[in-house]
């Protein structure tokens, strides 16, 4: 080979310094490891680059600098130009061939690839003492074996670093995976007893570049067989404006830093293997040796093979973990849909929920708030969510109506309401107008990270003159990291904005619906207090104008009057007091019970009597004790009562008689109301207790109703402890309920 000439044009290279050593161009390093050589021909068969040991280890025959590979060349070395001329013919460019020849006496392994529009041809030596590859070959098939066998990823990587320490004979193999933020955990090693652990320690990203995480995925496979050789120089000829591209090259040579790196570990040869998962680096099984130590390529590429094997069982792994958490995710989105839609009320609704939802976020504590209500599932003490919700309402969003952080008092404005250990948040906000929260947050993750060495890297004079040198030191340095919690995943996010479309649909929904109901009780009351107000106007008249005539029944006119005026009166403090408990309930305010001692047989007696004088029509079976004492509010039982009374008077079959029953069950009291009827049709049932129902069920019986009385009752039935159920049995319609006697039964 002739001396090699300047490429026109190509720059110096600069001195690597912390500001640019992450944009080292190692794929163009203009040089090969001394094991092998490198030849690169173009279309036309010349030779326009070629490693300076080239005609060394070939001997003659080897043609000049940009000169064709003539038959005599071809004829000297056959497999060679057998190689390059199959290289040429195949225009792929992910050409990749390899072959096992003879060098002199030595066996040794052809590879040829394409690098743009030439056609590369590496010549690696092997050891003349290797064992034989079918022995490789089978440990490979039985280490595959035992890996399809594991059950989760740390079983797969401890095996992987076992197999591949008994295929390599390497002092030290470990397997690492990479974390959130780019650094690399040891997670499995295979060792030599002499050596120290390094399992469980932590490499900094930025030990491994982005440009050589590139060429970790486009080489998976890299072998440094001695980290003290010399590096050998690769020649071009003058008119090529580019050094060669060796990002497939296997003798690749190694930057200066990275030897380093190496030298400053004790380490003579090294191997790293890639664990590629979807695309990605995922992380890798590094091997290490006190000496310098060369891998035949067969074996390599065995290596290579159980490493990808390794990842399409980590991937199969993690495809699993995804589908069960997003099976659970979807569970939890029907629930939130289920509750935020057809609970009565938004929060408690959803307070059952927040222990579904701590568990699918892995947060130790939820926070729900709205109008000032909050609801707090963990250890999380109230005062503390109350000051953060008022502090959220302050902050401005960077995302709609979503914010994510590790650190939340990075995030939240001042005056800090959160202490410690809180610190990671994720707040959906679906109602900005009365403070609608959904929080979950997560303690501080007091972790100590055991670097291999201070991961800070330092300028300093090395043996490649003032410049970076790597971490001279890599003995276990601890790190006590603070203030922080684990970081939000990327599928939490997405769950969560998830679940923040569906809880602001919701929250859109009630509004309407509130909306709606608003519209339909104003022209309900409207109507429904005509009557009784026109009544009242007209006997006011009459009595104004001093009416004296005598009725047809004998009775005064100022009594008859009177008897009008209280009638339309007690109706009118009726409805008012539907609505005013109605609107109670829908403000989740409650009915304001007052327990006492009460016989409820009495109270059910008296409303009975009541009954039958104010409709003589109605026949009423009664079943029921002579006493029956209890806790209860005497009011809000009578109006129970009364309400499912009236109800089953309204609806029941003309003629039919109603059915009374008070059981006392020891620890509890069952009321049961029951009326010949046609059952009632499902879609209707579902929505018995529901507030306003009065135009879904129209009732010529009941015109001056609003539709409240059974929503009421339910409402008195649970303030008790008890549940109103409907039940239609041998042609009846029964409503039935269990009421506790105490407070403490309850």
């Amino acid at each position: 080979m002739t001396a090699p000439s300047a490429i026109p044009g190509a720059p110096a290279a600069p001195p690597v310094t912390l500001d640019n050593c992450d944009r080292e161009p190692i794929h163009i390093p203009g040089a090969i490891q001394s094991h092998g050589l490198l030849l690169a021909f173009d279309a036309g068969r010349r030779l326009v680059y070629g490693s300076a040991n080239a005609a060394q280890i070939l001997g003659s025959g080897l043609p000049a600098l940009g000169e064709p590979a003539d038959d005599g060349w071809a004829a000297a070395l056959p497999a060679l130009g057998e190689a390059l001329s199959a290289g040429l013919r195949n225009p792929d460019p992910q050409l990749s061939i390899q072959q096992e020849v003879r060098c002199g006496d030595r066996p040794a392994d052809l590879l040829v690839h394409r690098s743009g529009d030439t056609v590369v041809l590496e010549l690696e030596l092997r050891d003349r003492d290797e064992p034989q590859v079918s022995e490789y070959a089978l440990r490979a098939h039985r280490a595959i074996d035992r890996l399809k066998r594991q059950p989760d990823v740390d079983s797969l990587l401890q095996t992987a670093a076992t197999a591949v320490r008994e295929l390599t004979g390497f002092d030290r193999v470990m397997a690492y995976r990479f974390l959130h933020d780019g650094s690399g955990e040891v997670v499995a090693e295979d060792r030599h007893a002499a050596l120290e652990p390094f399992a469980g320690r932590r490499y900094p990203a930025s030990d491994i570049p982005a440009q050589a995480r590139r060429l970790y995925l486009v080489n998976t496979l890299r072998l440094i067989a001695d980290v003290n050789a010399a590096p050998v120089p690769v020649l071009g000829v003058g008119h090529r404006d580019a050094p060669l591209d060796m990002s497939h090259c296997v003798l690749r040579s190694v930057s200066p830093i990275h030897l380093e790196y190496l030298r400053n570990m004790g380490v003579a040869a090294s191997m790293s293997i890639s664990i590629v998962v979807e695309g990605e680096l995922w992380g890798m099984i590094a091997c290490h040796h006190r000496a310098p130590r060369h891998v035949a390529y067969a074996v390599r590429m065995a290596c290579d093979v159980l490493a990808q094997v390794l990842a399409a069982n980590v991937q199969s792994l993690l495809a699993r973990q995804r589908a069960r958490a997003a099976e659970m995710a979807a569970q939890l989105r029907a629930q939130v849909i289920e509750a935020a839609l057809h609970g009565d009320e938004l929060l408690a609704a959803l307070a059952p929920l927040a222990e579904p939802i701590a568990r699918a976020f892995d947060a130790q504590a939820v926070v729900l708030a709205q109008e000032g209500k909050l609801v707090v599932h963990g250890e999380l003490p109230h005062e503390i969510a109350a000051g953060l919700v008022q502090s959220l309402q302050r902050a401005q969003l960077a995302e709609r109506d979503l914010v994510v952080s590790q650190a939340m008092k990075q995030v939240l404005p001042p005056p800090m309401p959160v202490t410690a250990p809180w610190c990671g948040l994720l707040g959906l906000r679906f109602d900005p107008v009365q403070g609608g929260w959904l929080l979950m947050l997560r303690k501080e993750q007091i972790e100590t990270i055991h670097w291999g060495g201070k991961p800070d890297k330092d300028y300093a004079t090395g043996p490649n003159g003032p410049r970076l040198t790597p971490r001279g030191s890599f003995d276990l340095w601890k790190q006590e990291v603070r203030g922080i919690s684990v970081p939000w995943s990327a599928f939490e996010q997405n769950l969560a904005r998830q679940l923040l479309d569906e809880l602001t649909r919701a929250h859109s929904h009630r509004l309407a619906e509130m909306h709606r109901a608003r519209t339909q009780l104003l022209a309900m009351l409207g109507h429904d207090l005509r009557d009784p107000l026109q009544s009242i106007a007209m006997a006011a008249r009459v009595l104004e104008r001093g009416g004296d005539a005598a009725g047809t029944d004998g009775a005064a006119p100022s009594a008859r009057l009177g008897q009008r005026i209280q009638s339309s009166s007690t109706r009118m403090a009726r409805l008012i007091s539907q609505v005013l408990d109605a609107s109670r309930l829908q403000a989740d305010l409650g009915l304001q019970i007052r327990r006492v001692p009460v016989d409820l047989a009495r109270i059910l007696d008296d409303l009975l009597d009541e009954a039958v004088v104010a409709y003589p029509g109605v026949r009423l079976l009664k079943d029921m004790p002579e006493h029956l004492p209890m806790q209860a509010d005497p009011d809000r039982m009578a109006q129970l009562f009364g309400n499912l009374l009236s109800n089953a008077r309204h609806h029941g079959l003309p003629g039919e008689p109603v059915t009374v029953r008070l059981v006392d069950l020891g620890e509890r009291v069952r009321f049961e109301v029951l009326n010949r009827a046609p059952a009632i049709p499902p879609e209707v049932a579902a929505d018995l207790f529901s507030a306003f129902k009065r135009a879904a069920q129209p009732n010529v019986r009941n015109k001056g109703g609003l539709g409240l009385g059974l929503h009421i009752a339910q409402a008195i039935a649970r303030e008790h402890g008890g549940e109103i159920a409907y039940a239609w049995r041998d042609g009846q319609v029964c409503f039935g309920v269990e009421i506790p006697k105490s407070a403490s039964a309850e």
